[in-house]
């Protein structure tokens, strides 16, 4: 019985690096083909379904493994170990483009983001006084500076998590024999 939850730890770690390198892929080729792309919206959502996916795709595949049999804990626990790990790597290649390879790129993008950013709150109507307000405050920022990357992580994971709270609800199950 002992081997079964090192079995769906190693299961799970072997998702988060499957997600791991999906996510770097697409970072990459997001880097080599078009750096437009990293302030397109869709990217985001794109990512974060590709997270999802391979997260309950991983709990699934662990509870096959389990032999159908899952509780509340080893469904939260694949699921976190999964996403943790696939977010990580995803933030290391970050850090590494922007803060290494290409620091230009990520001044290129905060500029674009705040660009952007003044372009939606005028379609809305925002007064000047307080887009100027608003660009002040953003200019301040570096989004793409590795402590900024690595809190970026920390909130994503706990936002993912309560994610994983939902996915571990209906994976789990009851032992229909509870004496083993």
């Amino acid at each position: 019985m002992e081997t079964q939850p090192i079995s769906i730890k190693k299961s799970a770690v072997n998702y988060g690096l499957i997600l791991g390198a999906v996510l770097a892929l697409m970072t990459t080729l997001m880097y080599v083909l078009n750096t437009e792309l990293f302030t397109k919206w869709w990217i985001g959502i794109l990512s974060f379904l590709v997270v999802i996916v391979v997260a309950i795709v991983s709990v699934a595949k662990a509870k096959g493994i389990l032999g159908g049999v899952m509780s509340f804990k080893e469904a939260f626990t694949v699921y976190f170990i999964t996403v943790a790990i696939g977010s990580l790597i995803s933030t290391l290649v970050g850090i590494l483009i922007f803060n290494i390879i290409d620091p230009d790129l990520a001044a290129f993008l905060q500029e674009r983001t705040l660009e952007m950013t003044a372009e939606f709150l005028q379609k809305l109507g925002t007064p000047q006084a307080e887009i100027d307000k608003q660009m002040a405050k953003m200019a301040d920022q570096d989004n793409f500076a590795i402590f900024s990357q690595l809190k970026n992580y920390v909130f994503g994971l706990a936002f993912m998590s309560v994610i994983g709270l939902l996915v571990a609800l209906i994976f789990k199950t009851k032992n229909p024999n509870p004496l083993n």
